[in-house]
């Protein structure tokens, strides 16, 4: 006899508790704490005024190096030279002369593999026509992504060159790496052979060539300071002070609550910047960065206020603290409103943005006093307030064990899926063949024997699960974009719409799935022991009855009790990939 309603409750409520109990256990044994205390702080300046002034000569203005160096005193000239660089380190051949093609998107070539691959690298050096003497040089430093010599950099190296320095800007070197596995202390090295061929010139003074160095090449910078410490000063545009992981991680926290998203999609950060990267070849989020030396020679450290990328408090308590630990005092601060991760104002992403209304003029200001010895007068933090939304997340660590059981999870998800997938196509194969085979004979397609309604309920949960696979897909993607231009110097959202309302849909979703999966295991549970499978001793032939299918539980069919079990293998695995990243935490 059927059962009645309150028996199939009675099976189905236990296996539900069973079902959501491990998920919430998986949500649970897969949080890692986040402490963003403390929050909202800031580092109030000395100094509305961002102007960089010096007061008194040292003997070394009578060098040639201007003392009081405007934009503009100069025309520009640029020459273009190439050098080979191995990816050890070492320059293949001397530098040569190669012409100058200001339309070209990129000069470089890569030959090789590993560390003896080689890369052309063009370096373009811009000079004060006519300036005589010997004057102060700047090499600078790539931030993320694939520049090259003729696309980065133009209008301050521009800008410096008019004002007396002779500048260098090189293809960005890369050799056979990505943007998550670039060799950086290679990196330093070939910035520092750049260094050398300013050096080498005749209308150089050797011993006052510092570095422009942004975003990212601001860890590259602390390797090549190790490597050189006769470097005569740097200047740090938007540094990221702290290791790959806990300056992304404090970047991608913050945007995500920045502009909007549940505090769901802000676990997920806590989930993947806690990965063990090293599992897969990819050691730089972990990196040893040589602090000592860093901050050891006179530092510009520049800010804008809309940077949503780093951690300005923390960084600059963090590199004065090194500096002065290295007996370095000479270190300026400066913040300026409304400018951008790369001191521009407006939207990143739209080309032909401006810098900051002073920032040029200081940094001229501040490199060609530097330069010439003379003794700042001006404030050494100015501009607008520095300001941090939480704290540099400072427990982050590998975490072995949760990467391999996400590895495993999220690579017999994808393996499942795809099996469905085929296993579906085939069954829709079978039927269009069938159809084609039988179409003027009348014969009715047998279908995949499901029985007792297990075929409908298959598709409904499979069509609602996946529903919810894409709706988190697409929830997550929107938070990215959003922090994509949030990032770029764009305003967030007023109202973050779908990045906040679809994390608590997909969570009552997923609990209604669990509670639908109960059911169909109960049915299946009534049906067999219907059949007898479940009485004990079983009943005679039970078994054998239900594997030939003459007395089917799921279908009559093998391919339909195939389909039915991996099918429904894959939509549990994806349960359990919502319960990994925390969506089974009430």
């Amino acid at each position: 006899m059927p059962w009645s309603r309150w028996r199939r409750l009675s099976v189905s409520l236990p296996i539900f508790i069973i079902l959501i109990g491990l998920l919430v256990s998986v949500s649970n044994l897969t949080t890692v704490p986040w402490d963003n205390e403390p929050t909202g702080r800031t580092v109030a300046t000395l100094d509305d005024d961002t102007s960089v002034t010096f007061d008194g000569a040292s003997d070394a203005s009578a060098s040639g190096a201007a003392t009081t160096a405007a934009e503009g005193a100069y025309d520009v000239k640029e020459t273009a030279v190439s050098i080979t660089v191995r990816r050890d380190g070492t320059q293949v051949g001397g530098a040569r002369r190669v012409k100058v093609d200001a339309a070209a998107d990129t000069t470089w070539r890569v030959h090789g593999d590993g560390a003896d691959e080689t890369q052309d690298v063009t370096v373009l050096i811009r000079e004060p026509a006519g300036a005589g003497g010997s004057r102060p040089g700047v090499v600078f430093m790539h931030g993320a992504g694939f520049g090259t010599a003729y696309n980065s950099f133009g209008d301050m190296a521009t800008s410096l060159a008019s004002a007396g320095f002779v500048t260098a800007v090189i293809d960005k070197p890369v050799w056979s790496t990505t943007d998550i596995t670039r060799d950086y202390r290679a990196s330093a090295r070939v910035y520092d052979a750049a260094i050398g061929l300013l050096r080498a010139r005749g209308d150089v003074d050797a011993a006052k060539v510092g570095i422009y160095a942004t975003s990212e090449s601001t860890w590259i910078s602390q390797y090549l300071l190790a490597d050189d410490p006769d470097v005569a000063f740097q200047i740090l545009l938007s540094p990221m002070v702290f290791t790959p992981r806990r300056s992304l991680g404090f970047f991608v926290s913050q945007d995500f609550a920045l502009v909007g998203a549940n505090d769901g999609y802000q676990s997920i950060v806590r989930r993947v910047f806690n990965a063990d990267t090293a599992l897969f070849g990819l050691r730089n989020f972990d990196l040893d960065l040589p602090e000592s030396t860093a901050y050891a020679i006179p530092t510009l450290i520049a800010y804008g206020s809309k940077d949503v990328m780093t951690a300005q408090v923390d960084g600059v308590t963090h590199m004065l603290a090194l500096a002065h630990k290295a007996g370095n005092k000479d270190v300026t601060v400066r913040s300026y409103p409304v400018a951008n991760h790369v001191l521009r104002l407006g939207d990143e992403s739209e080309t032909g943005t401006k810098f900051a209304d002073a920032y040029v003029d200081d940094v001229i200001a501040w490199a060609s006093g530097t330069a010439a010895g003379l003794t700042q007068t001006s404030e050494r933090v100015a501009g607008d307030t520095i300001y941090q939304s939480i704290a540099v997340p400072d427990d982050l660590t590998p975490r072995r064990s949760l990467t391999i059981y996400g590895t495993v999870l999220h690579a017999g998800m994808l393996v499942l899926l795809l099996a469905t997938l085929v296993a579906w196509l085939v069954a829709l194969g079978r039927r269009i063949a069938f159809r084609l085979r039988r179409r003027n004979r009348g014969v009715r397609y047998p279908g995949l024997g499901f029985r007792h309604g297990f075929g409908n309920a298959l598709v409904t949960l499979t069509v609602t699960t996946m529903a919810t696979l894409l709706l988190f897909a697409a929830g997550l993607g929107q938070v990215v974009m959003a922090v994509v231009k949030l990032a770029w110097g764009a305003a967030p959202a007023e109202e973050p719409g779908m990045i906040w309302w679809s994390w608590p849909v997909i969570e009552i979703v997923c609990t209604l799935v669990v509670w639908a999966w109960s059911r169909v295991f109960a049915r299946l549970i009534e049906v067999a022991s219907r059949r007898g499978v479940l009485h004990w001793p079983p009943r005679r032939d039970a078994i054998h009855g239900i594997v030939t299918g003459r007395e089917p539980v799921l279908a009559d069919t093998r391919f339909g009790r195939v389909l039915f079990w991996l099918t429904a293998a894959a939509m549990l695995h994806v349960l359990f990939f919502f319960a990994f990243w925390g969506l089974f935490v009430y």
